[in-house]
């Protein structure tokens, strides 16, 4: 019997498990994937907008040769946090069932079955990316995940959104030797880009380096060129790449499934703010998957005190006992 089942071992599910470890509970990390699965998945040439103390946990310093640390270094701090700390971590371990049964719960694994007082969901939202729903996404050309530059040199990439992960995408594959469109639905590119980048994509788009389209839908995709939907009208181009950076969402389904209540809009999960608590008594959520569809609501920086909320209201409830 554990006293916490986390399910999540991204940064703030660690953040999680120092707090149980320091408060003398018994408790286990599942992860579906590595280690901190998200960020090894985010690009490799990728930098954090944070600096490094705003993403470290359990009072633990993160040390960097730079302002703001890079992919690498957040694997490596997030690495050692949990061997350094011995923290209980079962990597490759997929959750596919929680139930809860009188005041335990019983949580169902790709390997094995746990008996838990407590569950702290950090799920995260990086696993299911938001489709364009249009014909020929499908294709194995189109990519929703993105991960080096020079994979796309000398290539026609169209690259569809204006947020960072978009913006990324169009300067570095452009530096690459790509010919690149960006499709942006809205007029102008997102004020959410990193304030040191945005200056930088304006600028190319000015001087003609990379087209863009504002104001314009992507609205079909074929083998060797897509349509883009534009003020002007419908607009042919010749495509051999689609880098679609419309974003990810937590799974909602799964917290459905869990019985956690979701409001009708942004799906944004029910929970105590005071002490992340769901509608289901011992089952707490912490991280992004707090935000439903508003994942920018969410941050490392501002979710990690999340582990210390649900951690004084387990011990107080153990107090009480």
């Amino acid at each position: 019997m554990l006293d916490i089942l986390i399910i999540g071992g991204g940064p703030i599910g660690l953040a999680c498990g120092l707090a149980a470890q320091k408060s003398g509970l018994n408790f286990l990390i599942v992860e579906k994937g590595c280690l901190v699965n998200s960020l090894f998945n985010y690009p490799s040439t990728m930098t954090f907008f944070s600096t490094s103390e705003k993403l470290e946990i359990g009072g633990i310093p993160f040390v960097t040769t730079s302002n703001k640390p890079n992919r690498n270094e957040a694997l490596e701090y997030y690495r050692r946090v949990a061997t350094s700390n011995n923290l209980p971590v079962n990597l490759f371990e997929e959750v596919t069932g929680l139930e809860k049964i009188d005041d335990t719960f019983r949580v169902t694994t790709s390997k094995s079955v746990y008996l838990a007082k407590n569950v702290i969901l950090s799920t995260g939202f990086y696993d299911i990316a938001v489709h364009l729903d249009i014909p020929g996404e499908d294709l194995p050309k189109v990519k929703h995940y993105y991960k080096d530059p020079h994979y796309y040199a000398m290539q026609k990439v169209v690259v569809v959104g204006s947020s960072n992960s978009a913006i990324d995408v169009a300067l570095e594959t452009y530096r690459k030797g790509a010919e690149v469109t960006l499709v942006i639905r809205g007029e102008e590119v997102s004020h959410r880009v990193k304030y040191w980048v945005r200056p930088d994509i304006i600028n190319r788009i000015k001087e003609g380096s990379i087209k863009a389209y504002f104001n314009s839908n992507l609205k079909a995709i074929r083998s060797h060129e897509v349509d883009i939907e534009t003020p002007e009208g419908l607009v042919t181009i010749p495509n051999d790449f689609v880098m679609a950076m419309t974003g990810y969402r937590p799974n909602f389904e799964f917290l459905k499934k869990l019985g956690i209540t979701l409001t009708n809009d942004k799906f944004i999960p029910q929970y105590n703010p005071e002490t992340m608590e769901t509608n289901i008594a011992g089952l707490y959520l912490a991280g992004v998957v707090c935000g439903g569809l508003d994942t920018h609501l969410w941050f490392i920086e501002n979710s990690r005190i999340h582990a210390d909320m649900i951690l004084n209201d387990i011990m107080a409830k153990n107090a009480v006992e």
